[in-house]
């Protein structure tokens, strides 16, 4: 009775968290309802005795994928009300493949039930001597290994480009140029000047109104 409440609860959590992602105006939002999403489905994990994979959530996908978008949404400044200003263009495409895959869904669900492997494999005990996280690791690396590499290298792809977007030349930022500050010598770097009574500094090194210190005044 009380893991049925506990599985309500954080069902619950995850599902409203799941529709606020894809609600929230602000982008930083959504992936902080993100975060609280993976950290419930944690939960769940725990509830139905799955502690490796929920360790796994937390720390993969709330400690580094979850940063990584927060990360990339903050450094690109992205100009998401432009953006939508555009959105109603794409309205009636996005509706047809929206309908599209609803109808796929739907068949699927209406067509799917368990093979026989699959009930055999359901009511297959544990191999003995094995923990949860032994089981696991056996399995990736023996029957999925290559779609686990796969996995790897499409997350690695994304941190990549990730990195790459938040490095891209921007006009208007201030860059140092450490070989032109070296040789730079006291000839062009001083400019010692008598504005005249009223004028800035600025003014009289732009107009060429000062003078000198070593030119008679």
């Amino acid at each position: 009775m009380v893991q049925a409440i506990i599985f309500y609860i954080l069902a619950a959590v995850v599902t409203l968290s799941a529709v606020m992602v894809i609600s929230a105006r602000n982008p930083v939002h959504s992936v902080l309802w993100l975060i609280l999403a993976f950290c419930n489905a944690a939960g769940l994990f725990l509830v139905i005795g799955a502690e490796f994979l929920a360790m796994v959530l937390v720390i993969v996908y709330v400690g580094a994928v979850a940063v990584l978008f927060l990360f990339v949404v903050m450094m690109l400044d992205v100009d998401f009300a432009r953006l939508r200003s555009g959105a109603l263009r794409y309205l009636p495409i996005g509706m047809l493949l929206g309908a599209i895959l609803i109808v796929e869904l739907a068949l699927v669900a209406s067509a799917w039930t368990f093979g026989d492997l699959a009930v055999a494999a359901r009511a297959a005990p544990p191999a003995s001597g094995l923990t949860n996280t032994q089981a696991l690791g056996v399995l990736l690396y023996t029957d999925y290994v290559f779609i686990f590499q796969a996995a790897g290298l499409i997350l690695l792809t994304a941190m990549v480009g990730a990195i790459v977007l938040t490095h891209r030349e921007r006009t208007g930022v201030r860059r140092q140029d450490p070989a032109a500050q070296r040789a730079r010598d006291p000839s062009t770097s001083i400019a010692v000047t008598r504005p005249a009574i009223g004028a800035g500094v600025e003014t009289a090194v732009d107009t060429g109104a000062g003078a000198r210190q070593d030119e008679p005044a």
